[in-house]
């Protein structure tokens, strides 16, 4: 990627939190992804990797946190702001009580007290109506940024129309086919959602695909919705489309039980990218396949990723695979995440120890070397004291992020000469 493509942020997830009743399956996780880059997702299976792409797809409506797309913010929770307001009621009702207290004991107090508890309760008043906003706004968004998008590009192409049309006003005939052309784009503009500019490719290549329409009625599915109805030129999208993927144009008749779970994989990948996404969310793409077929899958995500000008989230859980593919991953442990570098970097220089722990946990090729390797075992008790100094996120070295203490920073940056 060039410098000037590596400063533009596609996505941008603020303090992402997805709870399920006590579940926190995501706890306050933040990232960004850079346009036309491969972010790796890695971690243990349960660790939240894929609730945070279903997240972001807004599969799942998120507990807390704001996730911005070009810069629009399509999904905010509200708990965050809820549990504030509810903090701040506590204390101010706990400093009330004890400004009261102190003046049954010494009433010669009670003019400076009362006024402290007009201030109190006037600053708890201005925090509630600021955070009332906050959900006002997060509710909004979380909503309608679909359909404010879709105004947006209504606008747009109101805008384009407008001189064509005028241009066309002496030919009676270019002017009735410019006009329909005009409402049918109209149309589709209207009914065009921000998200489905995010696509998902999903896990099992048998459960996502409706085992009752055939291959072109799957790929076609979103471009139908979409509202394009010119069935001659869906059907010439979707056989350009399987070609892309490596299929041939006779699959487009047939049923996804007929196909290899290499092909079923393929024939997701089609369907996702017939949409022409900015963003790709790869949710374990290969897991579920041989391993001479993962190799061909990755090897045409990265080919759809240059041709078509993708960006990819890739979550997976095989290091060695998110090393040859991605830019820069982050690693998740229980919801959190714990380190965030370059790839090269991460490998190079492991600070948490979870991130060692899985580094070694990677097999190698040569026999010999293998039977030396150690393996990290990682256990949180033992390995952090949070009892008092608390952990956070903080960055290293430039784009290396790590999860940790005061005392474990210093650690880690005498480890890195720093």
């Amino acid at each position: 990627m060039d410098s000037k493509r590596e400063q533009e942020v596609l996505l941008k997830v603020e303090h992402l939190s997805q709870h399920f009743g006590p579940v926190k399956a995501v706890d306050d996780v933040s990232f960004d992804i850079m346009k036309g880059e491969v972010f790796g997702l890695v971690g243990e299976s349960g660790c939240g990797k894929t609730t945070t792409g279903r997240s972001i797809i807004k599969i799942y409506d998120i507990t807390s946190g704001s996730i911005y797309f070009k810069g629009q913010r399509i999904c905010a929770g509200v708990r965050s702001y809820k549990e504030e307001s509810a903090r701040v009621r506590k204390d101010t009702k706990a400093a009330v009580k004890a400004l009261r207290e102190d003046t049954a004991k010494n009433p010669g107090k009670k003019a400076e007290n009362d006024r402290k508890i007009a201030e109190k309760t006037e600053e708890m008043k201005k925090l509630l109506a600021e955070n009332g906003e906050q959900i006002r706004r997060a509710r909004f968004d979380h909503k309608y940024s679909d359909r404010e998008y879709a105004k947006k590009l209504v606008q747009e192409v109101r805008k384009k129309y407008e001189p064509l049309l005028k241009e066309a006003s002496g030919d009676s005939r270019k002017l009735a086919e410019l006009k329909k052309q005009y409402k049918s784009d109209l149309k589709i503009a209207g009914k065009t959602k921000l998200i489905t500019k995010i696509q998902m490719i999903f896990q099992d290549p048998i459960a996502s695909l409706d085992p009752r329409m055939t291959v072109s009625e799957i790929i076609s599915e979103g471009l139908v919705i979409n509202g394009i109805k010119d069935k001659k030129y869906i059907e010439e999208r979707v056989y350009e489309i399987l070609e892309l993927v490596g299929l041939v144009r006779e699959h487009a008749g047939r049923y996804p039980h007929e196909f290899s779970g290499g092909q079923r994989q393929r024939i997701g990948i089609a369907r996702s990218v017939i949409m022409s996404p900015e963003l790709l969310i790869a949710d374990e793409p290969i897991s579920a396949l041989d391993v001479s077929i993962q190799a061909q899958v990755i090897n045409l995500l990265n080919e759809l990723r240059t041709r078509l000008d993708l960006t990819i989230l890739f979550i997976a859980h095989d290091l060695s695979v998110v090393k040859y593919f991605s830019d820069r991953i982050g690693v998740m442990y229980y919801g959190k995440m714990v380190e965030l570098a370059p790839s090269d970097e991460l490998f190079a220089h492991p600070l948490h120890p979870y991130t060692r722990s899985l580094l070694s946990a990677i097999p190698l090729p040569d026999p010999h070397l293998e039977k030396k390797r150690t393996r990290i075992v990682y256990n949180s008790l033992e390995s952090h004291d949070y009892s008092v100094d608390k952990p956070s996120m903080r960055e290293l070295t430039p784009g290396h992020f790590v999860y940790c203490n005061d005392a474990e920073e210093q650690k880690y940056r005498k480890e890195l000469g720093i």
